[in-house]
């Protein structure tokens, strides 16, 4: 009977569809396994596809590639350490999530996951099977039970391993980033180790996927629910763990326990690591935005200064004769204070040209919000221009209170390919900036100290696409719009829950149809970083048609 087992634990980041990229990471995190004298090496759910691979994973052609790199897997890594990896398993016509178990060259055995999560980013019910509740697979007489990801948030998958011999458990996740969810997940982990007795591992993956990012903080419970490892947020790393029998079963040794950062931080780091990855995954080495002087543009570039570096940042400016003084100046000091390359591009002669364009069309009309929307456009367009020119992505800089309610112009400021504040309300805003310039991180490719001047933070925002236009002249102040925002969309709360709350009726019922009636444009924006549950893409899926609208209470 062995007394000591060694787990490596791999907190990685896989990319989806690059199965020879992912199979490589596994190899050389075998070999680190290997050297340290593991008896067995962990990698996360779905860890050879990459996650979360939406219907991708319904291609047959997809599947059986990544069967076989496993497969090759298994056989390259014969003389060494087990290896347990994530990965799809076709079974007749069934596809399951499931966790391989590699040993002695082969596939030794297969756990299937049996709870599908069906809510939030995830539709796994839409695409696998459910897999049955097994038991404990082994390795070297250890017994290991791994619930996959969601099966460890429910109790009946870790009794039936406990009470069919599990020794410790081993959960592999794919579990992304919100806000405080590492609470959530030791409360629940917790409840598993004390309805089971036994010691768990949570294993979580890193990295950024089109919108959600995996922040992996992987933590080790011994029975009653003592934290013996907690692993770095966001990072990549490897930890050994050693697992110890004792007259009363399996114990964890103690080990790292790094620290977890505010909430604050690890929002900004999850925007900042979902740009990085979102560039580097897909090809982009710059980027570029439309700098106004305003906060929302300013703390965007800061985002991709600490994600790629200043040097590859392009900020235009493209001022319009009702750009003010302080925003030519702050949009400058911004560039400066970043350390990022600075273009000034005035809309002034394309604006005329459009102007004299459609001035046999438009006759007597007044002056209105099309010939704002106009300069919107006209900027869209010239930094698309310079997007295709120069190889860089355009950011787009909306933040959630906007994208909510339209206050945005579509294939204008909304151009771009990604937009790292896209569930940030703007109250939220005020205060990264605030964060930002009082913290500096190794994480954080660009400089120390403020990088945001306080004047761009405290003067009263505006699109300046009108004379002494504010966005209060639009929209109620946003410290009321982002609550009524977060009772109506984060919490689907009802306009008579936002009248209790204190707020007027009127504004609640306009807050209300500016959301309803923005969703088409929010079903053509670019994509973001997913900082809630209640996201703007995945997350909240609503018909572009909808003429429901909330009567409680009236």
């Amino acid at each position: 009977m062995r007394d000591r087992f060694r787990l490596t634990l791999a907190q990685l980041n896989p990319t989806v569809g690059d199965l020879a990229g992912n199979a490589a990471k596994a190899r050389s995190a075998w070999e680190a396994a290997r050297e340290a004298k593991a008896d067995m090496l962990a990698l996360t759910e779905m860890f050879i596809t990459g996650y979360n691979t939406q219907d991708l994973v319904m291609k047959p052609a997809f599947v059986l590639d990544a069967m076989a790199r496993i497969e090759a897997l298994a056989a390259d890594c014969a003389d060494g350490p087990a290896i347990a990896i994530g990965g799809p398993w076709i079974e007749g016509a069934d596809l399951y999530n499931a966790y391989y178990i590699l040993k002695d060259g082969k596939v030794a055995a297969r756990v299937l996951k049996h709870h599908l999560p069906n809510e939030t980013v995830f539709d796994e019910v839409r695409l696998f099977q459910q897999g049955p509740v097994t038991g404990p697979y082994s390795i070297d007489g250890v017994r290991i039970g791994s619930p996959i990801c969601e099966d460890s948030w429910h109790p009946d998958v870790a009794e039936t391993l406990e009470e069919t011999g599990a020794e410790f458990l081993l959960v592999p996740n794919g579990s992304p980033y919100y806000r405080n969810k590492m609470d959530l997940r030791m409360n629940h982990m917790v409840s598993r180790v004390v309805e089971t007795g036994l010691p768990l591992i949570y294993l979580n993956m890193v990295g950024g996927q089109d919108d959600q990012v995996f922040d992996g903080g992987t933590f080790v419970l011994n029975p009653g629910g003592e934290l013996a490892v907690q692993m770095p947020v966001f990072d990549e790393a490897i930890t050994h763990l050693d697992l110890v029998r004792t007259e009363d079963g399996w114990r964890a040794e103690k080990g790292e326990l790094a620290p977890l950062p505010s909430e604050w931080e690890q929002d900004y780091r999850c925007m900042v690591e979902a740009l990085r990855d979102y560039l580097g995954k897909s090809g982009f080495k710059k980027v570029l935005l439309g700098l106004s002087g305003g906060i929302d543009s300013a703390i965007v570039a800061a985002i991709a200064a600490d994600a790629i570096g200043p040097e590859n940042v392009r900020c235009v400016m493209l001022p319009s004769e009702y750009t003010s003084q302080h925003s030519l100046e702050d949009a400058e000091a911004v560039a400066k204070a970043l350390g990022c390359h600075y273009d000034y591009v005035p809309i002034g002669p394309s604006r005329q040209a459009v102007t004299e364009t459609l001035a046999p069309l438009f006759g007597d009309r007044p002056f209105d919000v099309t010939e704002e929307n106009v300069q919107s456009r006209l900027r869209g367009l010239l930094l698309m221009a310079m997007s295709n020119k120069f190889g860089e992505m355009l950011l787009t800089t909306g933040n959630k209170s906007e994208v909510a309610v339209g206050y945005a112009t579509i294939y204008g400021d909304m151009n771009g390919g990604y937009n790292p504040i896209k569930d940030l309300y703007k109250t939220r805003v005020f205060e990264t900036c605030r964060w930002r310039n009082a913290n500096h991180r190794d994480w954080m490719m660009g400089p120390e100290g403020e990088v945001i001047p306080n004047r761009v933070i405290d003067k009263p925002p505006s699109a300046e696409l009108r004379e002494d236009q504010k966005d209060e002249d639009s929209l109620p102040p946003y410290e009321v719009l982002d609550r009524i925002l977060e009772l109506l969309v984060d919490e689907e709360a009802s306009v008579e829950d936002a009248v209790q709350e204190g707020f007027d009726r009127e504004t609640v019922k306009r807050v209300e149809h500016l959301l309803y009636i923005s969703e088409y444009k929010r079903f053509q924006s670019a994509p973001g970083t997913r900082l809630t549950k209640r996201a703007f893409w995945l997350d909240r899926r609503y018909p572009i048609v909808n003429r429901w609208r909330d009567g409680s209470g009236t």
